[in-house]
């Protein structure tokens, strides 16, 4: 027994010095490093770790937090009406937002591929503009007005489907048929341009190649050739498309207003920005922080796990 552990204590040992033997070689890459890992850490590990400490007391920002242990979670599953409505809300967005937009920015970007340069120009600032432009969501509460002067009601009226102006933004029977689509469309720029980039960078050659070797058909030079290629830009678009997927809050809180009515577009983030901008119940607020990002830790995973098959 002495043998083993002396064996394993002398393993770690050798270990350990090829760690500091490899470190010192790479000085000047761990120096480089340092200003983006500083940052890091401090702006994105520590603040997790404030959030996960925070969500086990009751802090108000003003006064020293109170260690309160799980009772805010607790509160928020058994005792929180508005957050299973916000839970629901989540999951249908980021269920229809996350694949269906990931799948659609990515079958656009193939369908496109072989257009001229102009067109695809035409198709990527179509897709690309209402994920970075803020006027987007000028441009949709004009679309969809309340009254007769919106421009889907002045068509609606003068082709006679309906008789009284639609409350598209107001009504919680069609609110989130209005909003869903809109928040997919403005979700899908960043994973749609690293798609475009991604299938612009492979060779025509392996496609050549694919072919000489028995490749039949687009869906196994889909299949066998592009995906694989493309799995740094997949994984890429994967995180955006989960991060917009269970982020979305803004774009319903300006479109139904804040609170929507009957908190019909109530989301996780709607329901965070509410305690903690203004209730300033940071501890409660925190432990939906946390629980946010865990699940979206986990579907990170799940994706991972799934694109890491792609090609075998």
């Amino acid at each position: 027994m002495s043998d083993k552990y002396n064996a394993l204590i002398n393993k770690k040992k050798m270990a350990f010095r090829d760690g500091l033997r490899h470190a010192k070689q790479m000085k000047f890459c761990y120096a480089f490093l340092a200003p983006f890992a500083i940052l890091f850490i401090t702006f994105t590990v520590l603040p997790i770790l404030n959030s996960v400490y925070y969500s086990f007391t009751n802090f108000n920002i003003l006064e020293k937090p109170d260690f309160i242990g799980i009772r805010n979670y607790i509160n928020l599953f058994l005792q929180d009406e508005v957050n299973t409505i916000a839970i629901k809300n989540t999951f249908l967005m980021a269920l229809i937002i996350g694949p269906v937009g990931y799948i659609l920015a990515f079958v656009v970007a193939w369908l496109i591929n072989e257009l001229p340069k102009w067109l695809r120009a035409v198709f990527v600032l179509f897709f690309y503009a209402p994920s970075i432009s803020a006027g987007a969501i000028g441009i949709f509460t004009i679309l969809f007005r309340d009254d007769a002067q919106g421009w889907a009601n002045a068509i609606l009226l003068r082709t006679g489907i309906i008789s009284t102006p639609l409350s598209f933004f107001t009504n919680p029977q069609i609110g989130l048929k209005v909003i869903i689509p809109i928040c997919l469309w403005m979700s899908m720029g960043a994973g749609f341009l690293s798609f475009v980039a991604g299938l612009k960078g492979i060779e025509q050659s392996q496609y050549e190649a694919g072919y000489i070797d028995g490749i039949q058909n687009r869906w196994q030079e889909l299949w066998y050739i592009t995906l694989p290629n493309m799995k740094p830009m997949l994984l890429f678009g994967a995180v955006m498309s989960i991060t917009s997927a269970f982020s979305v809050g803004d774009v319903p809180r300006m479109l139904a207003g804040y609170p929507s009515t009957d908190y019909y577009a109530r989301t996780v983030l709607t329901h965070l920005f509410d305690y903690g901008y203004q209730r300033y119940e940071m501890g409660y607020a925190s432990a939906i922080a946390t629980l946010l990002f865990l699940v979206m830790l986990l579907c990170n995973k799940v994706i991972q796990s799934m694109l890491s098959r792609v090609g075998q």
